[in-house]
Formats: C-alpha cells, sequence, structure tokens
C-alpha cells in the first residue's frame, strides 16, 4: 500500500469501549492512535468546558489525528474525531458549534476509509465528563451517531460484543479494508 496512510475512527457514544479499542487495534497493527483530545483538555481545564472552548477543542483534535497520521505507515486510528465533536457541541451547547467546525467536520469525514461504530451494548461507567447514563438517552446517542454515518453515505461497520468480540470485529474489518486497498 502507498500513500497516505488509511484512516480509521473509532466512532460511537461515550462509555462505548472507542479508547479501549483504538489502543487495541494501534497494539494489533503496530500503528499509531489518535487520543481524544477533549479529556486532556477537560482535565487541563478543571473540568469547567462551555460554548467558548468549541473551537480550541475542535482543533485539538485535529491536531491529534494529523500526529497520528505523520507517524502512520499503513493505518492510524483515531479515538473519535471532529464528527463526533459536532454531535457534542450540538447536545450540549445547541447553537454554539463554530461554523468551520461543522464544515471542517464534514470534509474530515470524507477522507476516513471507515468508521467503526461502537454500540452501546457494554455497560456505562460513570466519568465526570458523560453525561448520557439512561438507557434511553444511551439509545437516542447510538441512534444519532449511526445515522450521522448513514446521511453522509459514510463507510462504518457496527462494532457490538464484550471487549474480546469488539476486537475481533474491528480487526477483521480493518484487515478487509487493508487487503482490498493494497
Amino acid at each position: 500500500m502507498s500513500g497516505a496512510p488509511l484512516r480509521i475512527a473509532v466512532f460511537g457514544p461515550e462509555s462505548t469501549g472507542k479508547t479501549t479499542l483504538a489502543q487495541t487495534l494501534a497494539a494489533h497493527f503496530g500503528e499509531p492512535w489518535s487520543q481524544e483530545f477533549v479529556r486532556a483538555y477537560w482535565d487541563s481545564h478543571d473540568g469547567k468546558v462551555g460554548p467558548a472552548d468549541l473551537d480550541a477543542i475542535a482543533r485539538g483534535q485535529i491536531a491529534n489525528e494529523e500526529a497520528a497520521a505523520q507517524a502512520a505507515r499503513r493505518v492510524m486510528f483515531c479515538d473519535t474525531e471532529l464528527l463526533t465533536c459536532v454531535l457534542y457541541d450540538d447536545l450540549l451547547f445547541p447553537g454554539a458549534c463554530p461554523e468551520w467546525v461543522r464544515a471542517e467536520a464534514d470534509k474530515r469525514a470524507r477522507g476516513f476509509a471507515l468508521y467503526l461504530l461502537c454500540g452501546t451494548d457494554l455497560p456505562f461507567e460513570p466519568d465526570p465528563q458523560r453525561c448520557f447514563a439512561t438507557p434511553e438517552e444511551r439509545e437516542m446517542c447510538r441512534q444519532l451517531w449511526r445515522d450521522t454515518l448513514v446521511k453522509r453515505g459514510l463507510p462504518f461497520v457496527e462494532i457490538n460484543g464484550t471487549g474480546e468480540e469488539r476486537a475481533a470485529k474491528a480487526i477483521t474489518a480493518v484487515d478487509e479494508l487493508i487487503r482490498t486497498r493494497s
């Protein structure tokens, strides 16, 4: 395979195993992964994040992704991406998402070779950053994330099951993508 590395987004609402899956895939394929920027941003701002921070969060997410892409040979994995920033901006701060973030998210989404849509079938793990804990809220988020991919016609594979089952499904999907793009 030559050219730019394939970008894989580990995508889905909170508490769906995205970070664990991104780390597992990066280790399995010996390639880099991009951490979710907002987690570090939240911590560095003592959990005080508001509409004025959305621009900086989006820029940080992009920078993390680009750093991983620079280090990749064949493929890189993103623990979330800019579409997720837009979804959370709209859920938590209606009307505050910067227009450039929305436009850039749509543009960058087309650069991902595959989205691994993580299901909400894992138990919810409370965390000060998480806010959609009830089964109804989790289902609403799952559907919103899925609809976002479908509406844009983006390639995705749904990832459900236990940690090992998720990893196996994701590895199979990435192996298939690498084979077809070689």
